[in-house]
């Protein structure tokens, strides 16, 4: 039926943009025979799941601790979507997910055994052990819930149908949990408030939003997977995921092309079908998914006029969080304390977390993989939250001016966990927000959308279907949001949906 409607079309999908979200669906609709095509802006694919190399050293462009590289149930979808393409990747166990640094001398570690983890925590607030216990486990009935499930398109009534008959209870669960918030059900367990702080953390560090704003649904999934599949590393760095699933995109029958920025999504009659290029080109296809954020697909590769009503909608719900300050660093080895753990998160001050440099994120990955440094050395990346209007209008030399400052002060603050680390610099690389912008292709370099103010859960999160036909969206715009194995989620679902639609 679709190929009479499309004569001219070359391609069943055309993919803008390599991220992970846009690597995902090409690879599974590749693999199941339709004709596929990714455009990237960049050199390499990836996004902020990509690299880069310095005199030795290979970083990480984001974050290190990845999820999705399990090996049982349904929630590994890195690993299954690895799988789909006959390819696979080594990976390097992180047996501790993270090491807080805390306010009120809170200092633990995450291990990935859970009873040592509640015994860790436990230790702080003996007093609220019971209700610790509660507030997680509850955490692992909706994991559990998922788990037990192939994660596909929400957007599909036979999936849909076929969830419910296969798994009633499971899906129950699910949708009594999809309002939930998760600072509504730790307070139903937990009242020392300074718990509850370090429950907003455990939230913020990969929602970048407090407790009563993170959707009890993805709390669930991180909260219960770093103890279920674990934290795991990619033996020659994140990279190497979209690396691999470039090849297996390719292996299947599948295109990727290189520099080639997407600059207008097209349409006819209503209906998407097609892009044009920079340099003028034009692809079309039956079927245009943007893996470029929300605000970049709908007010930038689409006419001003388009802006749709629910569009407007999604934004008063939604605004851009901010983006980040990287230090990428080489060091010594030497200038790490002995024992030292791969992931690390440093805050003095509880009412300061959500401020820009509030808190600091720290990745060592040469814990797990010494391959990516030279001999003796390791990588630190340390980030913390900034905005890009603070790095708008400046003179060339006051960028790099600024830069310098604001790396000497997060260097000062890492010195009280790892003293010695400025001695041992061997290199430095500063990004800030518009590094971010430039070379993600990311609006104001955001790490992704977070809610304006408290929504009821999941529910306000658009699915991977748009107001126009033909067009769809993947990535951390769309359910469940941000993190490699959320946008794998969201990759699997648009793949799934626009499959059915090719029929």
């Amino acid at each position: 039926m679709h190929k009479n409607l499309f004569p001219d079309s070359h391609y069943d999908a055309i993919i803008i943009g390599s991220g992970i979200g846009g690597l995902v669906t090409a690879t599974q609709l590749a693999a199941k025979e339709a004709k596929v095509l990714v455009l990237e802006r960049y050199l390499i694919p990836g996004g902020s799941a990509g690299y880069f190399e310095r005199q030795g050293y290979r970083f990480d462009v984001g974050a290190s601790m990845i999820f999705g590289f399990g090996q049982r149930g349904t929630t590994n979808l890195l690993t299954r979507a690895l799988d789909a393409v006959n390819v696979s990747l080594e990976v390097i166990p992180d047996f501790v997910q993270i090491h807080y640094h805390l306010p009120n001398s809170l200092d633990l570690k995450v291990e990935r055994t859970y009873e040592n983890f509640l015994q860790n925590l436990t230790s702080y607030f003996p007093h609220e052990v019971k209700g610790i216990r509660r507030f997680y486990d509850e955490c692992w009935r909706v994991f559990n819930c998922l788990n037990s499930m192939e994660l596909l398109s929400l957007e599909e009534p036979r999936y849909l149908m076929r969830m419910f008959f296969q798994h009633p209870w499971a899906c129950l669960s699910l949708l009594r949990y999809l309002p939930q918030n998760v600072g509504d059900v730790a307070r139903r367990h937990i009242k020392d408030p300074l718990l509850l702080k370090f429950i907003d953390m455990e939230c913020y560090c990969w929602s970048v939003v407090p407790a009563d704003m993170t959707p009890m649904i993805n709390a669930g999934m991180v909260f219960s997977d770093r103890h279920y599949g674990g934290v795991n590393y990619p033996k020659g760095g994140v990279g190497q995921i979209a690396q691999k699933l470039v090849e297996g995109l390719i292996q299947t029958g599948g295109q990727i092309k290189y520099q080639a920025r997407v600059t207008q999504i097209l349409t006819e009659k209503g209906r998407a079908v097609g892009v044009k290029l920079a340099n003028g080109q034009i692809y079309r296809a039956k079927y245009i998914v943007s893996n470029a954020t929300r605000w970049d697909t709908f007010e930038k590769l689409l006419p001003q006029e388009k802006i749709l009503a629910n569009e407007k909608k999604w934004q008063q719900n939604y605004e851009k969080s901010p983006s980040f300050l990287s230090l990428h660093m080489g060091i010594k080895a030497s200038s790490l304390p002995a024992k030292t753990e791969c992931h690390h998160i440093l805050l003095e001050d509880w009412e300061k977390m959500a401020d820009p440099e509030g808190t600091i994120f720290v990745s060592i990955p040469t814990l797990l993989d010494p391959d990516l440094a030279p001999v003796d050395h390791h990588i630190i990346h340390a980030f913390t939250p900034h905005w890009i209007d603070d790095w708008q209008g400046l003179s060339v030399k006051d960028y790099e001016a600024k830069k310098e400052k604001a790396a000497r002060r997060i260097l000062e603050r890492l010195e009280k966990i790892f003293p010695g680390l400025d001695t041992g610099l061997d290199y430095l690389e500063v990004g800030t927000p518009r590094t971010h912008r430039r070379f993600l292709g990311r609006d104001d370099g955001t790490y992704g959308p977070i809610p304006r103010r408290k929504l009821r859960g999941l529910l306000a999160m658009p699915f991977n279907r748009t107001a126009i036909p033909g067009l769809y969206c993947v990535g951390d715009s769309t359910f469940p949001g941000q993190g490699l194995n959320a946008v794998a989620f969201s990759g699997f679902a648009c793949a799934h949906r626009i499959a059915v639609d090719l029929g």
